[in-house]
């Protein structure tokens, strides 16, 4: 790794250090103004200065016993200092590369691979730090060994292929669709019961209530927006890449094929200006919080910007007219564009949006429409089926209709055809074991840049 990896990794400890001494002493400001009369203060700051050194000097040892290693198979991690630690992550598994910045690594011209590796929690490969340009070269490499390229022996690494820019969310668009997100309906509404609150009973001592709240609020919005801020998605022969960060920069590249499934999602503020959010599933990241970003492939876009998110993961949707079917997936209800809707017995299981429920087979993937006020559209490719079952709940039994649940990766989506009769839930689950199955018989295999591969 980099020589100045300590300096990044060792100022946690002494970050961890001051939080801890803040902690005891901001509660009681006199035993804060006793210390700083006396000499206890030398004794304080020693302890931070030996704990720093301490640190420091850990990281140090911990970057002298790491090592890394790469084949065209995988790559190899050797780390640990009382713990030795060998972990190997295979090529051919390998789902997403991502480059990784905090501020401090970015400001040293330094960065973090991530190379996420199917196989759950915990099964990733962590380089950091590296050189920045390094990282890019590497991560070029890697995504073209897993593609099936084998460079040969002397020869040069060539340089990172342009990629083309598709799809850029304005910071003006990121902060209207976050003032319009379902979080601000509901800081709204509890802004007008408080206010009601206070009024009715006359204690404005109850306004306080609210303030742990509005901390929260302010670290939701502070956070999707750091997070979130200059996206841009781009394609290249390496896969999607997703760029975006404001003091975390991070810079992830999805190969091709690999995402499982994906949700596109419209709150009711958002219908005016026709806004969406694009969400996937990527086997390997495990994402499923409101707080991740590592799913996310579209944060806040138009129509147009959202079929360009469909059409990177799945160019094809096996129909004549694909704009058409999305249009009535998106906007549609009823039986409009081919859907297959709940059936009438099963209609005050869901009394608001059953007009709105129903799925759509085309030959390349299954298209689940649901929701009233909030608008939802999930699409699973046949080949990214991982198994199926039907649910059944009491009501459900009494009523004779179940539900058919496609699992997926973890992630934020869950596909799911709710409130079927039992016999067409039976014979869809059916379908779509045989239709997995021949999909992935005839995918082919995903080195996609290798000459036997698909284009």
């Amino acid at each position: 790794m980099h020589p100045v990896t300590p300096a990044v990794k060792g100022w946690k400890v002494l970050a961890v250090m001051l939080v801890i001494a803040a902690q005891q002493f901001g509660n009681n400001l006199s035993e804060a103004g006793q210390l700083l009369h006396g000499r206890t203060w030398l004794i304080a700051v020693g302890v931070i200065v030996a704990g720093a050194v301490v640190g420091f000097g850990y990281a140090a040892i911990a970057w002298r016993m790491t090592r890394f290693a790469i084949d065209d198979e995988a790559v190899y991690l050797h780390s640990g200092v009382l713990f030795r630690q060998q972990r190997k992550a295979r090529l051919d598994r390998l789902q997403a590369v991502d480059v990784v910045q905090p501020v401090l690594a970015r400001i040293l011209g330094l960065a973090e691979l991530k190379l996420e590796v199917a196989g759950g929690t915990g099964s990733g490969v962590s380089l950091a730090f590296l050189n920045e340009d390094d990282a890019g070269v590497l991560r070029t490499e890697l995504l073209a060994r897993a593609a099936g390229v084998r460079r040969v022996e002397g020869a040069v690494v060539p340089p990172p292929v342009p990629e083309q820019p598709v799809l850029e969310v304005p910071p003006a668009r990121l902060v209207a669709g976050m003032a319009r997100s379902g979080a601000t309906i509901f800081l709204v509404l509890g802004v007008i019961g408080l206010i009601t609150a206070v009024v009715w009973s006359g204690e404005f001592g109850t306004i306080f209530v609210m303030v742990p709240a509005m901390f929260g609020f302010v670290a939701f919005y502070w956070g999707r927006f750091s997070r979130e801020f200059n996206f841009r998605a781009a394609i290249s022969p390496d896969g999607i890449g997703l760029r975006h960060g404001l003091l975390e920069s991070r810079s992830q590249t999805v190969p091709p094929g690999r995402v499982q499934a994906l949700r596109l999602t419209q709150g009711p503020l958002w219908r005016g200006p026709g806004w969406w959010r694009v969400e996937i599933n990527v086997a390997g990241y495990s994402g499923v919080d409101a707080q991740s970003t590592e799913n996310v492939l579209l944060p806040v876009g138009d129509r147009d910007q959202a079929l360009v998110a469909i059409w990177l993961v799945l160019p094809d949707l096996g129909v004549v007219d694909p704009r058409a079917l999305l249009t009535s997936a998106l906007d549609g209800s009823g039986d409009e564009g081919g859907f297959t809707t709940m059936p009438r017995q099963a209609r005050w299981l869901d009394p608001f949006g059953w007009r709105r429920t129903g799925y759509v087979v085309t030959d390349r993937a299954l298209l689940i429409r649901s929701g009233w006020l909030i608008h939802r559209l999930v699409i699973v490719p046949h080949e990214r089926t991982q198994s199926l079952s039907l649910e059944q709940g009491p009501v459900q039994r009494k009523l004779g209709v179940a539900s058919l649940v496609v699992h997926s990766t973890p992630g934020p989506v869950s596909p799911r055809v709710p409130h079927l009769l039992a016999s067409v839930a039976g014979e869809l689950m059916t379908e779509q074991a045989a239709r997995a199955r021949t999909a992935r018989a005839s995918a082919g295999p995903e080195l996609w840049m290798s000459p036997t591969g698909d284009s």
